[in-house]
């Protein structure tokens, strides 16, 4: 059987940091999707449609890495492709308190559904999109955050 991973998130950017752990599970898994959720309550700050071919390209090199978007939940959503394994990326103590109970949750959802937490590289673990949001927002130059070019 293929073992299909789910990266979910917003990525609104996607980050060195999320690269650093979707090349990393890419070689724990036959094939990584870099799941985009669509929350209609929520405004992007770089539209989907544009993040989904730079994405693309930071991981032209990846084949086993694809990019796809969903709206329902997560647990819904790996089932629907045959993932039975979700991967988060945990910079401190306070991202794991959140993503286990999400993972408690998306396991309730769905028991066959596995959360896999890789540690993020010391060297990223201050990259998060929110700031480099902020940062490119307010005309800084965000380059040495993103890998692939605005």
């Amino acid at each position: 059987m293929k073992k299909i991973a789910v990266f979910p998130g917003s990525f609104d950017p996607f980050t060195k940091g999320h690269f650093d752990v979707v090349e990393r599970a890419a070689r724990l898994f036959d094939e990584v999707v870099v799941a985009i959720g669509i929350n209609s309550n929520k405004q992007r700050y770089f539209p989907i449609e544009y993040m989904i071919p730079k994405i693309q390209e930071a991981f032209r090199d990846i084949p086993q890495v694809r990019v796809d978007t969903y709206q329902t939940l997560t647990a819904n959503y790996a089932k629907s492709i045959g993932a039975h394994y979700l991967v988060r990326g945990l910079r401190n103590t306070t991202d794991f308190e959140y993503e286990n109970t999400i993972a408690q949750v998306n396991t309730y959802q769905w028991n066959e559904l596995e959360t896999i937490f890789l540690i993020t590289d010391p060297k990223l673990a201050y990259i998060s999109s929110s700031i480099v949001r902020e940062l490119h927002r307010n005309g800084a130059d965000v380059k040495d955050f993103l890998p692939y070019a605005l």
